[in-house]
């Protein structure tokens, strides 16, 4: 009855034009244009009601959840794409009615109606995909986990579906007999795909293995990245460097090469700090009585040097030592005291980390000296904080260290060539 009421309007706006004097085939024409736009208006209206009544109501509903996976829908335009339902159903339902006197129009009509749904279809998918994305963001458990990479896996896959079904709307054929057809060209699909595939494999890897994280700070010198990981998606892992300058390096290469995750160091609450005091070895010597009372009034080294000292003067008694030479015996040497005083310093150090290695030793001799290494740990892990630390330590010691009559190895400096001049030109003068 609805189909015959429709002839009937038409027919009747169709008349209408043929007696105002328009040939038959311009009345056919403008009739079709007139009911087209009616059709569109209507739709138009009708989407704008269904947009504005399916958001309200869910803002209704928004405000009694405490989650916030309803709030990124919005966001997302999930319900302005399922709101587009309604003006497609419209516009599909008029169609025979638009194309009343051109009949064999209806069938391509419906055709590009089916490909719109496919889009329309797609558009509310990704909606939902991305809302999720966002959301899983927001959690403790999937905050630092690549689910931007899984977001574009299934993206691509949905395209792909909805390219295939498209591509059956448009030609006809069924779906199986095109992925028949593309069976020869799937090294090409492979080529084509080759970062994305791996970049799939290798974020499911990372993300198993918990190999990198957003946030982490990772070294990889091959592709110039030094700094925080700020993004992981499917081809692309992005870095912020500490210069503020961005990294790109592909995300198979997390699995291929080799990299620095500083990540373990943050989590244990210990960062290392291993630096040398290069002393002057002309300056080491024993040390005598008057030093060692002279050296005792330094608070860290005191017990150990009163223990130290009655301790090597039993031995050397105990074995008729001829102390009148300090190279005879056993003797204590302004070095051994000074390196007692550097572990007992980071001891009582309130920036170092008391249960990680704590260590002052020897390194090989050069032309610059003896290096006398520290190798400990500071209890912050934030960059100022840590420079500032290993700073203050060695502000401490190089001052320090000329209490135990050493001296720090330097190179001549200019002021040092002038001063040697002079005392050439006064010696050849006197």
């Amino acid at each position: 009855m609805n189909d015959t009421l429709s002839g009937i309007e038409i027919e009747w706006i169709h008349d209408k034009l043929i007696a105002s004097g328009l040939p038959v085939n311009t009345a056919m024409y403008l009739n079709m244009l007139i009911i087209g736009l009616l059709t569109i208006v209507v739709a138009y209206l009708a989407s704008s009601i269904s947009r504005k009544i399916l958001i309200s109501a869910f803002k209704k509903v928004a405000k009694k959840t405490t989650t916030q996976f309803d709030d990124f829908l919005v966001e997302n335009h999930t319900f302005r794409n399922i709101a587009r339902i309604v003006p497609y159903i419209i516009i599909v339902s008029a169609g025979p009615t638009i194309f009343y006197d051109f009949p064999n129009w209806v069938k391509p009509f419906n055709t590009i109606m089916n490909v719109v749904f496919v889009i329309i279809i797609v558009n509310i998918i990704r909606a939902v995909v991305f809302s999720i994305r966002d959301f899983l963001h927001t959690t403790e458990n999937f905050k630092d986990k690549p689910v931007q990479s899984y977001a574009q896996v299934v993206m691509i896959f949905l395209y792909m579906s909805a390219g295939l079904i498209i591509f059956s709307i448009l030609t006809g054929k069924s779906v199986v007999a095109f992925l028949t057809a593309m069976g020869a060209a799937s090294a090409v699909l492979l080529l084509v795909f080759r970062d994305s595939i791996l970049g799939f494999v290798a974020s499911i890897q990372v993300s198993i293995n918990d190999t990198v994280r957003i946030g982490d700070w990772i070294e990889m010198p091959k592709y110039g990245a030094d700094g925080d990981v700020i993004e992981i998606n499917l081809t692309t892992v992005k870095v912020q460097n500490w210069d503020k300058t961005i990294s790109t390096i592909p995300t198979y290469a997390l699995i291929s090469d080799s990299f620095k995750n500083w990540r373990g160091m943050q989590a244990a609450g210990g960062r290392r700090i291993k630096r040398s005091i290069n002393v002057k070895i002309s300056s080491i010597r024993h040390i005598s009585e008057q030093d060692i009372e002279r050296m005792s009034k330094i608070q860290y080294v005191s017990k150990y040097l009163n223990e130290r000292s009655a301790e090597i003067k039993q031995y050397n008694q105990s074995n008729n030592i001829d102390t009148s030479l300090l190279i005879n015996g056993r003797q204590l040497t302004n070095l051994g005291v000074f390196r007692k005083y550097i572990e007992e310093y980071i001891k009582n150090n309130p920036y170092t980390h008391k249960e990680m290695t704590m260590l002052v030793r020897h390194l090989e001799p050069s032309a610059k000296g003896l290096p006398i290494e520290l190798y400990t740990f500071a209890n912050k892990t934030e960059w100022g904080n840590y420079e500032a630390i290993m700073a203050d330590m060695f502000d401490h010691l190089l001052a320090s260290i000329r209490y135990f009559d050493l001296e720090v190895f330097e190179d001549p400096a200019s002021g040092d060539i002038r001063y040697l001049k002079n005392t050439e030109k006064k010696t050849s003068v006197e």
